[in-house]
């Protein structure tokens, strides 16, 4: 299986930088490079783009990130976004894109701290593109895949749940 991954940041990705005392969103794979290096049975084409916290992206990085799906001829994409504006994103990107199957993920907690939850949310967007579903914008987050406008993240309680 061949899956292009679009890496825009967000907590899944960010680290510590002792010298600023802060979280950063880098712009490497240092987070993704672990998780699939577990993978031998997929070919993966990585690009990096946007690389930030999501509450700082606009509709510009959106534009960016819909541009880089259309242009990638892969039909299996995983979106690795961060979880406070990954709404927006698949909203945006539903607009201008139909003809692929498209699975955002992202965490709550950075990989650098905790790697299960990253770990688990990539792993479930993976196994999903394997399975035989249909082209459409999906979220994989806490234990389930479904279309991208049904997963919500419910803020005081710090995870996502499905909404009807």
């Amino acid at each position: 299986m061949n899956v292009t991954i679009i890496n825009t940041g967000g907590t899944f990705n960010k680290r510590y930088n002792p010298l600023k005392g802060i979280l950063e969103v880098p712009t490497d794979n240092i987070a993704l490079d672990k998780i699939i290096s577990s993978c031998h049975n997929v070919e993966f084409e990585i690009r990096n783009i946007v690389s930030k916290d999501s509450l700082d992206m606009d509709d510009n990085d959106r534009q960016i990130i819909t541009d880089a799906v259309n242009e990638t001829l892969n039909d299996n994409i995983i979106i690795i976004h961060g979880t406070d504006t990954v709404d927006l994103t698949a909203t945006f990107l539903k607009q201008q894109v139909t003809n692929k199957k498209i699975v955002f993920t992202g965490a709550m907690v950075p990989m650098s701290i905790d790697e299960v939850e990253a770990t688990m949310n990539f792993s479930q967007a993976l196994g999903f593109l394997s399975a035989e579903n249909k082209n459409g914008i999906y979220l994989a987050m806490h234990g389930v895949v479904v279309d991208a406008s049904k997963l919500i993240k419910n803020r005081e309680e710090g995870k996502f749940i499905v909404q009807n």
